[in-house]
């Protein structure tokens, strides 16, 4: 049966022919954050988008994998699907089928809170000095949405905020507080144009290389550092720190999740600027969505045999979409199995457990989350005021 689900929840990708996997590359974009006020619009056309791509080096996965060894307790595909964690946790995912937060309006239900900005997971509102960032259970691919996943969205959050925490030595960041499962409130900040996101990077490299690009048309092309700074998107000091604290962020990234049973294989940050122009980290870190996770212990010898690493995403959602319908043209799409649907759940639980080391509070009640997240918020703000 295990088997049998693994073929179903696990299809393969593209087959690894080479000595590659991936590593991170910062990008440079003027898409709004979440974290920072919008970019003026008669400026915004002003920021093309640039990417900083950073390989890594030959012995990088290597040491990941004999740190595996020593640290950290064995994680396998088999614990993520037929797991007694998995069977204890059910009931609770359908329990929540009907309390899944799959909108909010809290600037109808709170107030102090201005303008909405919904993003594909997040709702954003203006709260004056502070955003108050609410993770929904949506779940976006294809551009657009395909379902709401029980707990996503205190999962999205709280894997976010102990990074958050965790890296406090690495960099600052813009969090205020989490006064509810789904929600950050943090300083308002403008945001850096930049984004670091995921790279392939090849084993045969003697160190780490940082290989700026921009976006042109369809495609990247390689641009410098002082055109990044001619073009006004930093000054070459902003770059230079917000590189530094990305390298840092990532290799510690890796170096916690390789003793945790895991493989950081990419992922992407955002930095913004405070009122005192001090550099932040904001959006969100090394959560399931915003990076791709493999299975540690079996990655050296699936790779000896071009195998794809065992991975644990929503790619077996992707796909059951796009064999029962166009997910891309078709109007109106037809509803995801239960089963799929509590299947993901399980995995964005299994992720942050495995991440964090911490049990995640799947305690409910029968009030609606949306009540609880505007009663919540309200007495943030307030306290804040």
């Amino acid at each position: 049966m295990a088997e049998c689900m693994r073929t179903t929840l696990n299809p393969p990708k593209t087959p690894l022919h080479s000595n590659k996997i991936s590593a991170p590359k910062l990008s440079f974009s003027s898409s709004f954050s979440s974290f920072g006020t919008k970019p003026n619009s008669s400026n915004s056309n002003n920021y093309p988008r640039i990417s900083l791509s950073v390989m890594s080096n030959k012995n990088q996965n290597q040491n990941q994998n004999q740190n595996h060894h020593h640290h950290q307790q064995y994680l396998s595909l088999d614990a993520v699907i037929s797991s007694n964690r998995k069977a204890e946790l059910l009931g609770d995912i359908k329990g929540s089928l009907s309390n899944r937060l799959s909108e909010t309006n809290l600037h109808l239900t709170v107030p102090g809170l201005k303008s909405k900005t919904r993003g594909k997971v997040r709702d954003i509102y203006d709260g004056g000095d502070y955003l108050v960032l609410v993770t929904t259970d949506r779940q976006s691919a294809f551009d657009r949405i395909l379902a709401s996943i029980p707990f996503k969205g205190q999962v999205l959050n709280e894997t976010s905020l102990w990074w958050f925490d965790q890296t406090r030595h690495i960099t600052p960041n813009a969090v205020i507080s989490s006064p509810d499962k789904n929600v950050t409130i943090a300083k308002k900040c403008s945001v850096i144009p930049v984004e670091f996101v995921g790279l392939v990077k090849n084993q045969k490299l003697p160190a780490n290389i940082l290989t700026p690009t921009t976006k042109a048309e369809d495609h990247d092309v390689p641009v410098t550092p002082d055109e990044i700074v001619k073009l006004g998107l930093m000054t070459e000091a902003e770059f230079d720190e917000a590189s530094r604290k990305a390298l840092r962020l990532f290799e510690y990234g890796q170096r916690v999740a390789s003793e945790h049973g895991l493989i950081l294989v990419d992922t992407k940050y955002e930095f913004g600027k405070s009122s005192d122009d001090s550099i932040l980290l904001i959006d969100e870190v090394h959560t399931p969505d915003s990076s791709r996770y493999w299975i540690a212990h079996s990655y050296e010898e699936r790779f000896q045999s071009g195998l794809e690493p065992e991975n644990v995403d929503k790619e077996f959602l992707r796909l059951w979409f796009k064999d029962h319908c166009n997910p891309y043209e078709d109007e109106v799409l037809p509803d995801a199995p239960e089963e799929l649907i509590c299947e993901l759940a399980w995995r964005y639980i299994f992720l942050y457990e495995a991440i964090t080391k911490s049990r995640f509070d799947v305690s409910s009640t029968k009030e609606p989350i949306h009540d609880r997240i505007s009663r919540n918020v309200s007495s943030a703000l307030s306290a804040l005021q």
